[in-house]
């Protein structure tokens, strides 16, 4: 009796049907061979042999075929297929239509005759609204709205006002290097142009910060750190913020230049320029705004030396450069805190836009405060003791500044930030108990006899 079977397609062991339920399969098997509906294509691996009961059906094969079967006998059998799901955007297709549908059957509203109804816009514009018989107060209301309000400033906030104005704590700074370029001058001590020096100093920084903010009013709103400033919050006026600035400005760079000499007055203008015309600007447009920072920053020790000495001396530029390297480390550790706000109120900083910059400059400089303080014997500033004593104070900003390069997280950043706090006051202090002596010249003699004849008469 012949037999189908699949040959090797299943190689695992399964129990084999014997007896009368072997033989009906097989005929069963058989007449379905026959038939057309049910015809296996030439691939099938299917053959008919001899009777071998090593070749009879197993019991996955015969599963096979039963779902081969049914396959092809679905109707016969009472068997239908799942219907396949139609997609989402066809049902919503059909929805909209039906939507549409019910739109389209909805009756025109007719027009009710003596009643009108406005649109909206239209009827504004082409019909005046009629006004007279408006009430007095909501007239008064009206007209007010209109009109300029003038702004109440409480005068016993105005010094906080002006202090915040000016960033008080910047202009201290400010005043304080320029006040050790002063000291840090080859020449004697003068107390009254020392002291016009700083104050004209100081009204130069009140001018650029105060113009600096009233440019900086729509970006200063969107930032954390500065939307408590006062003419965001409208403590003043901009007119006000302004006429401040020019009452700070003119007098301290006419300070400067009349009663301390033209060139501090020269660099304490240019260092206004610098700060509101290009530095401003920047910080919106270029990540070249840090650089132009550095240099306002690094002029006021500069103004103070040459207000001492008049001239711009080797010893004034290693100042200026000593500030310059300084920023750096600085002002990178500060922004990286702060990216989030710089980044909301629209400002292109290294921190926001080139990080692995922001912490490679912030390294590089600080390795160059080290270099300048090894230079400062060659230019007669300072001793050899200087390069020495500094040297620990600089090598451990250059070490924070390291941390911060490799790990770049906010913990070395305040580390950073909070070293350089310190860092630069001491620095300077060390410098100028460093500094080299002036020998004072001696005396011509003719003076020298004359003062001799003077003793013995």
């Amino acid at each position: 009796m012949p037999v189908l079977c699949l040959g090797n397609m299943y190689k695992t062991p399964c129990s084999r049907l014997t007896g009368l339920v072997g033989a009906t399969v097989n005929k069963k098997l058989t007449l379905s061979a026959k038939a057309a509906k049910c015809q296996l294509s030439s691939l099938s691996l299917t053959q008919f042999r001899t009777t071998d009961s090593k070749e009879w059906l197993t019991f996955q094969q015969l599963s096979f075929l039963k779902r081969q079967y049914v396959v092809r006998h679905s109707g016969a059998l009472g068997q239908r297929p799942r219907h396949k799901q139609e997609p989402v955007s066809a049902m919503l297709e059909d929805r909209d239509d039906l939507v549409l549908q019910q739109i389209q059957q909805i009756p025109t509203i007719k027009p009710v005759a003596g009643v009108t109804v406005p649109v909206p816009g239209a009827a504004a514009a082409e019909t005046p609204v009629d006004l007279s018989n408006e009430p007095e107060a909501d007239r008064q209301a009206r007209m007010e709205a209109r009109q300029w309000k003038e702004l109440k400033v409480d005068y016993s906030e105005l010094p906080d006002i002006y202090a915040r104005l000016s960033k008080i704590k910047l202009t201290a700074l400010v005043v304080t290097t320029a006040a050790a370029g002063f000291a840090m001058a080859p020449v004697p001590f003068d107390p009254t142009c020392f002291l016009l020096a700083t104050v004209g100093t100081g009204l130069c920084s009140c001018t650029a910060n105060s113009i600096n903010q009233y440019f900086e009013v729509p970006f200063d709103s969107n930032m954390n750190r500065t939307k408590n400033r006062p003419l965001v919050r409208g403590q003043i006026s901009p007119l006000h913020a302004v006429s401040f600035a020019l009452a700070c400005g003119i007098p301290g760079v006419a300070l400067l230049s009349l009663a301390v000499n033209p060139l501090t007055g020269l660099l304490g203008a240019l260092n206004i320029f610098l700060y509101t015309s290009c530095y401003t600007p920047l910080k919106r447009l270029s990540i070249s705004n840090t650089w132009v920072g550095a240099v306002v920053g690094a002029i006021p020790p500069v103004m103070g030396w040459t207000a001492a000495t008049g001239s711009l001396d080797a010893g004034a530029l290693l100042l200026g450069g000593f500030l310059y390297s300084w920023q750096f480390p600085h002002f990178n550790a500060l922004s990286w805190n702060l990216r989030e706000d710089y980044s909301r109120g629209g400002y292109r900083m290294m921190s926001v836009t080139h990080p692995d910059l922001c912490r490679r400059v912030a390294l590089r400089h600080s390795l160059g405060l080290i270099g300048l303080s090894s230079v400062a014997p060659f230019t007669g500033l300072t001793t050899w003791t200087f390069p020495l004593v500094s040297l620990p104070i600089n090598l451990y900003i250059t070490y924070l500044a390291f941390q911060f390069h490799r790990r770049a997280d906010r913990q070395s950043a305040r580390k950073l930030f909070f070293c350089s706090l310190w860092h630069l006051p001491m620095l300077l202090l060390l410098a100028l108990t460093c500094k080299t002596r002036r020998a004072e010249p001696e005396a011509p003699p003719a003076a020298a006899a004359t003062s001799s004849l003077a003793v013995q008469s």
